[in-house]
């Protein structure tokens, strides 16, 4: 076992009553088997398989404090949290570190729907937490079973069959604290047959001089002919660390899109596994990185089609400069009688210097043959030739380079189906190539949220 993993579990085996009575019953069951996994877990070394660029040992090393007394932490997200990503729901939903704060509107939301505190509705609907909760997801994954030792609430989005929320929601995850800190965050979206619902998701960190890690767990289970888009959007800071695992489960005839994208972050380790159990399932899984100074940036992604007729997209692009360090490794797994699948994965990057580095390794897994598969990736740097043809139709050198690096954002952006969303991104990625600061920590009016 991993000394990282030792403190924690230490914790938990003296704190574990503390965290039963800020919990609920119907999380409680899933813990003693991710307490097993971890005592018998090591974490992988930096250079090992899938792990390039990420040391998890390093990144879950500091004495990190952790909020399970549940402290009230005061936010006003009018007055300090001022964000130029647009505000899509009437109330947007709120996470204060690791607590769930606000729910959303009630009028958002169909008959029997809900979207609020996982705790709340584990305690109200405990059978239907314990029906999904920590089934999506793989709890050998020591990631998964350290958030689901400590986890006690999160965001739970329910919709019974046939709902469909028109307005999209919005999740602010908020981390704020005077001391380093690491949040556990949790979020098990549960979309039953021929439901429909958008969500967008910004990570934001409010002080910059503190150390904080988000441990995040997100469970996706997509019923039969339903419809889910997930938009991650992370404006941190250079001292926040951010460990995610996302798991996808399809069922027939499903439509999803996860579109995740990194805009400001310190170390971010990003998890996509996405099992397409239904024939005729559809996944777009998209993200983008924009990196400089010393950051970094990790992803891995497994899709696997457990079935025939299934299609997915997948498309991921990093932008690195300076010092940046960039890592992807994407998988697609067919298996064995899953014809007539179509997959296809494409990986390019954008060097703006001689020091940034991006590692990029897709893979494809076919046990038949009649499929259609692609799978490759591209590295280069801007044309200086499409430059010059700029400057000759009275386009400064800085201006042509900034259009160009958004240019190469564009289809990453355009996936984006939430129309005010996907215009503020346009905007949100030129400030970011030209410089400036995280959005959420310089923007100077509130009032510069717009409302789709």
């Amino acid at each position: 076992m991993n000394s990282s993993l030792g403190q924690y579990i230490e914790l938990y085996e003296s704190q574990a009553g503390l965290i039963r009575e800020h919990s609920a019953e119907a999380l409680e069951g899933p813990r003693a088997e991710a307490l097993r996994v971890l005592k018998g877990a090591s974490l992988p070394r930096p250079d090992s398989d899938n792990y390039e660029n990420c040391d998890l040992a390093a990144m879950l090393a500091p004495d990190y404090g952790l909020n399970l007394n549940d402290v009230s932490i005061a936010v006003n997200p009018l007055a300090t949290f001022r964000c130029d990503v647009p505000v899509t729901s009437a109330t947007p939903m709120l996470t204060v570190n690791d607590t769930f704060a606000t729910p959303a509107d009630p009028s958002l939301l169909p008959k029997g729907a809900y979207a609020g505190s996982l705790r709340s509705f584990a305690a109200t609907h405990p059978g239907i937490v314990r029906r999904y909760y920590a089934t999506v997801a793989d709890i050998n994954n020591p990631v998964v079973a350290l958030d689901t030792l400590f986890c006690r609430d999160g965001l739970l989005l329910y919709l019974p069959r046939g709902a469909k929320v028109e307005k999209p929601l919005q999740l602010v995850n908020i981390l704020q604290a005077g001391a380093s800190l690491m949040a556990v965050r949790r979020m098990l979206v549960i979309m039953e047959e021929d439901s429909e619902a958008k969500l967008l998701v910004c990570d934001h960190t409010q002080r910059d001089d503190i150390d904080f890690l988000s441990l995040q767990t997100v469970e996706i289970w997509a019923g039969r002919n339903a419809r889910f888009d997930l938009y991650d959007l992370e404006e941190s800071s250079r001292r926040t660390s951010r460990i995610s695992a996302l798991y996808l489960h399809q069922e027939e005839g499903s439509r999803v899109t996860v579109d995740g994208m990194t805009l400001y972050n310190g170390t971010t380790r990003n998890e996509y596994h996405c099992r397409l159990a239904g024939e005729h399932a559809e996944l777009k899984l998209y993200g983008m990185a924009i990196s400089d100074r010393e950051r970094r940036l990790s992803t891995y992604s497994r899709i696997e089609h457990a079935v025939p007729r299934c299609h997915s997209d997948e498309l991921f692009k990093h932008a690195a400069d300076e010092d940046a360090r960039c890592a992807f490794t994407g998988r697609i797994v067919v298996a064995e009688g899953a014809e007539k699948t179509e997959a296809y994965q494409a990986c390019r990057n954008l060097l703006g210097g001689d020091r940034a580095r991006v590692q990029a390794r897709p893979e494809l897994e076919i046990y038949n043959d009649d499929v259609k598969c692609s799978h490759g990736c591209a590295f280069g740097q801007l044309d200086p030739m499409q430059v010059f043809y700029m400057r000759t139709r009275g386009v400064s050198e800085e201006q042509a380079k900034l259009l160009l690096r958004q240019a190469f954002m564009a289809d990453i952006i355009d996936a984006v189906s939430i129309p005010g969303l996907r215009d503020r991104l346009y905007m949100l990625v030129e400030r970011r190539f030209a410089g400036r600061e995280a959005a959420c920590a310089s923007c100077m009016t509130h009032e510069s949220s717009c409302h789709e």
